[in-house]
């Protein structure tokens, strides 16, 4: 065997057994997103527009200690804690899904105020009835529900505490109370306050609202106070950790919430592998019929680009942290397409080196030259979706940025495996002998004469009627078009034990308050229900469903929430993903073809395919969301591939054919790559539709989007991009 090739095996057995080692076994070395494992994110905004802009310095920091305490009393293995911009932090609680309990405990500010209960009668009469006194403030208690009249200063707060504990109740031996001490200056200033105030009442104040409010009946010299109230152990002991911890330096707002429970992830995980399965099945059976040995090659080189993944996405969190890459359930759909997108460079490749057998090549040439002709086609392609691939990792967090990540390494490992690994297995059977006169492959399609460009204006005119359409659509249903993560909102997903009677969850809706909310029942699983409401009334929605079907066993599967600004921020970011994909593509193609005409004709197509499939998503109802924007870069990225390896070749006929018209070179270069246009197309999309089929619910929306994308896109690079490259030409023909 030659050095050369043999080196090259000790390098590719070395980046294997290196994944290898990553890799398994997967459940210790893979971290699962929330949506596999379950848990909650949350996305959280520090409000500083109440601090003196002197404080405002350093205020997330200190917030994020205060939360990272807080956390810890929860009892979550790995969380993550992230600065995320200016004053948002982004926090995951892998296997957290009490989110009630989770919200309290991370959205409370934690300012604890005494303040003195106000005895004039006359004064609370006039604030009941709108006019409230300067220098007081009208609250109710929070057990009675009773008028209280507080004087707006208080005279104590909680930065005087020196503890906080639970211990039970002297007058009610099973229920809890939250006693506090207070440091020596804090009892000295209480006993003050308690002394000048007998027979009056002391409101204790959290955040705003009153806890108790009981009399002084006589001065406390002690330093000790009870908070009492109707608690459970556990919130009890988290009143107690909120206030021995200190309360936060500002507010927290709840911008984004997702929640996942242990239900949904199972489910996502089976659902996952079934679609993983079948869809490398289906790859895997194409190749290895179509082109016989060099089909198998090809499969190896596929199956070690899913062992690549799977160590890369061991590996990198021990480069670069925890969170640096997890395996989501969009990550899982990203691991299959890359499997399909990877199809692309070895049907190039086997493509070449038929065209160079059928030209008498031997078979050693052939194979050499086959890989050099496909080398630039495939470099400039999986390039140009990178730049797609490495946005979504900019724009998303969780689920979308495991996706993102996926992709990249995916389409990085296709490169190695297809380029590197199948040439040195070729190398190692031509020296071997095992390869010598020949390399049979079937042809269901030879090379067709098409006049593609002559046909143009039917399709530009085709093309605008269906975007036009669904642009229509989209104007008409306007703000009801997006889902929750641009519009706002919150959606709750329930599953029970039988499929429930829908009218029977609408009264349900009504009975909370929520007869505006729309009620989404799946034709595939009718045990899930899907519920869009404008506000949150979880907790309360989640208690009468399951007291009006009290025999269903009712789970909540997940609960996302968005608010009406981080909705639009997620918007405005999404669309500025889509523009910096855009002209990142525009500009690589420009440079690379050194034609400006043929990157525009690209980005037209590209933005093409993009109104295609939002139109097709607005006319089928179905809403934009993240995974929606995520669709849309795969593909503007799996588009542009398509469209680069046409205008590889024109380039190369411009060099071979120099007599031939643009026109012609164009017509020319579409018929003989429409073959691997279809192979590869077709076999990408047998891989999408195995995540539409067998991917969930979840992944419902994402995989129709993908199907609708690919296929305008394998239009759009031979009716749209190529005939469009003629619109700079002056002297082409009409």
């Amino acid at each position: 065997m030659e050095k050369r090739v043999l080196y090259k095996s000790i390098f590719i057995l070395a980046i294997l057994a290196l994944c290898v080692f990553f890799a398994f076994p997967l459940d210790k070395r893979i971290n699962l997103g929330l949506d596999l494992q379950g848990g909650m994110q949350l996305l959280l905004k520090v409000d500083t527009s109440k601090l003196p802009e002197s404080s405002k310095e350093g205020v997330a920091d200190l917030a994020i200690e205060k939360l990272r305490s807080r956390i810890d009393d929860l009892g979550v293995s790995e969380p993550s804690i992230q600065r995320h911009g200016i004053d948002e932090i982004l926090v995951q609680l892998p296997g957290v899904t009490d989110r009630e309990r989770a919200l309290s405990k991370l959205g409370q500010t934690g300012l604890l105020e005494f303040k003195i209960v106000s005895q004039d009668s006359e004064k609370l009469r006039q604030s009941l009835a709108g006019t409230v006194p300067e220098g007081f403030e009208l609250k109710y208690n929070k057990e009675e529900n009773e008028p209280l009249l507080l004087e707006k200063d208080a005279v104590l707060t909680g930065d005087a505490l020196n503890d906080a504990m639970v211990s039970f109740s002297q007058a009610d031996f099973a229920g809890q109370v939250v006693s506090l001490r207070f440091n020596s200056e804090g009892a000295k200033k209480f006993a003050e306050i308690t002394a000048k105030n007998v027979g009056k009442r002391l409101a204790i104040v959290l955040d705003g609202r009153v806890q108790s409010a009981p009399n002084i009946r006589e001065a406390i010299p002690s330093g000790e106070a009870v908070i009492t109230g109707h608690f459970t152990i556990e919130q009890a002991q988290d009143l107690a950790k909120i206030l021995k911890h200190g309360k936060l330096p500002a507010a927290i707002i709840v911008e984004e919430e997702r929640t996942i429970g242990p239900l949904l992830g199972k489910d996502s995980i089976t659902k996952g592998v079934n679609a993983s399965v079948i869809g490398v099945v289906l790859v895997l059976v194409f190749m290895a019929a179509y082109y016989l040995l060099a089909g198998l090659i090809a499969d190896i080189a596929l199956l070690l680009n899913l062992l690549i993944i799977l160590g890369c996405l061991g590996m990198l969190p021990y480069l670069f942290g925890a969170t640096a890459a997890t395996l989501t359930l969009p990550g899982i759909a990203g691991m299959i397409l890359s499997l399909g997108m990877a199809v692309d460079a070895n049907v190039l490749i086997n493509e070449r080196i038929r065209e160079e057998l059928a030209l008498g090549r031997s078979l050693r040439a052939a194979i050499a030259n086959g890989y050099s002709r496909a080398f630039t086609a495939i470099f400039d392609s999986n390039i140009t979706t990178l730049f797609a691939a490495i946005i979504l990792i900019w724009l998303g967090v969780g689920s979308i940025k495991g996706f993102g990540v996926t992709l990249a390494i995916g389409l990085i490992a296709s490169m190695f495996t297809a380029i590197v690994v199948t040439r040195t297995i070729f190398e190692i059977l031509l020296n071997l002998g095992v390869l010598k006169n020949s390399l049979p492959m079937l042809k269901l399609i030879g090379e067709t004469k098409f006049d593609f460009i002559g046909k143009r204006k039917i399709f530009y005119a085709i093309s605008l009627i269906v975007i036009i359409t669904g642009l229509v659509f989209y104007a008409k249903k306007g703000k009801d078009a997006y889902g929750i993560d641009f519009a706002g909102g919150q959606m709750q997903e329930y599953i029970f034990k039988e499929a429930p009677d829908v009218d029977r969850v609408r009264q349900v809706l009504k009975d909370v308050g929520l007869g505006d909310a729309t009620i989404q029942q799946f034709k595939d699983s009718p045990k899930v229900v899907l519920i869009r409401t404008a506000e949150d009334k979880n907790k309360e929605l989640t208690d009468k469903l399951k007291a009006a079907f009290p025999n269903e066993d009712i789970q909540t599967l997940r609960v996302e929430r968005v608010g009406p600004v981080a909705g639009n921020h997620l918007k405005s970011k999404a669309l500025w993903a889509l523009l910096w994909s855009l002209v990142a593509i525009l500009t690589y193609v420009a440079f690379r073809f050194k034609h400006f005409n043929f990157a525009v004709a690209g980005v037209i197509a590209l933005i093409h395919d993009v109104l295609i499939t939002f139109g097709f998503l607005v006319i089928t109802n179905r809403q934009i969301d993240l995974l929606s924007i995520t669709a849309f870069l795969t593909i503007a990225g799996f588009s542009i591939n398509d469209t680069i390896v046409i205008y590889d070749r024109v380039r190369e006929n411009m060099r071979l054919n120099r007599k031939l018209s643009l026109y012609e070179l164009i017509n020319l270069s579409v018929n003989q790559t429409l073959s691997r246009t279809l192979l590869t197309s077709g076999v990408t999309l047998l891989v999408v539709l195995s995540i539409f089929i067998n991917g969930g619910e979840v992944l419902n929306n994402f995989a129709f989007a993908l199907l609708v994308g690919f296929i305008a896109g394998i239009y759009s690079t031979v009716f749209i991009a190529s005939p469009l490259v003629l619109a700079w030409e002056r002297k082409g023909p009409k």
